[in-house]
């Protein structure tokens, strides 16, 4: 990609050493420039306005901008598109039973499963079992993705889209301690009394039919499972998601 010929750097304090900074790497052949600004230094930000930089994102302690030099319209990747939730059914195989909470606040007290927002950096089924303690104090173990929601336009999502998974979960405790800053109840529930409320959201009744279908006739028939590979970058690993394979595919040569 050209814009690896990009150019980063800090944000000279005047607008004539920007000027002339932004000359010179137009002279250079370079075809973008990334400004990092901390935000203590954030009146700086007009002074690179006025040489065409743009608001790329912001993050809690400084802002990034951008300038594309080279020919045509910018082909600088965007910022982040979507947010990610991710929540936890947790069923107890041996009682038939599925924690459920209703939010406090929400103006429509409906049964769901307990969940939040993924922090950065952080695995899916880790953001589960985080989310589920958070707000019932029951301690799981991830099994599996079960389903995943796309929705744009979401209201809590800052204009972008969101990603919300729901995974398999199993309990290692069971006694609730739920956070009422967050929640107004949390109960075991029977799974098959959830399946058919009405008193629930859409996802959460359409999943709770899916767990009750891979309870009753197996989880493998609905579980999308997870495998750890190395990435082509040396010491990172990636996780893939995917319904499991057969032994005899899996280990093909």
């Amino acid at each position: 990609s050209n814009t690896d010929q990009g150019q980063r750097g800090s944000l000279p304090s005047s607008l004539p050493s920007l000027a002339e900074s932004v000359s010179q790497w137009r002279d250079e052949g370079r075809v973008a420039v990334w400004l990092h600004v901390p935000i203590l230094q954030s009146s700086l930000v007009a002074v690179a306005a006025s040489q065409g930089f743009a608001f790329h994102h912001a993050e809690q302690g400084s802002s990034t901008l951008t300038l594309w030099l080279g020919e045509g319209p910018s082909r600088l990747p965007g910022f982040a598109t979507h947010q990610v939730g991710v929540a936890g059914a947790v069923l107890d195989e041996s009682t038939g039973r599925v924690l459920v909470v209703q939010d406090r606040n929400k103006t429509i007290n409906a049964w769901k499963f307990p969940g939040g927002l993924s922090n950065p950096g952080e695995d899916i089924g880790d953001t589960a079992v985080r989310e589920v303690f958070e707000e019932t104090g029951i301690k799981s173990e991830f099994k599996s993705i079960l389903s995943i929601r796309q929705q744009h336009e979401h209201p809590g999502a800052f204009g972008k889209s969101d990603m919300y998974i729901i995974c398999r979960m199993e309990p290692t405790s069971f006694h609730i301690s739920f956070c009422q800053h967050e929640c107004l109840r949390c109960e075991w529930m029977d799974l098959e009394e959830l399946a058919r409320t009405e008193n629930t959201t859409p996802i959460t009744s359409n999943v709770a039919k899916l767990l009750l279908f891979g309870y009753r006739e197996g989880f493998d028939r609905i579980d999308i499972t997870m495998r750890e590979f190395p990435a082509v970058y040396t010491g990172l690993f990636y996780k893939l998601y995917h319904r499991e394979l057969p032994e005899s595919y899996r280990n093909m040569t």
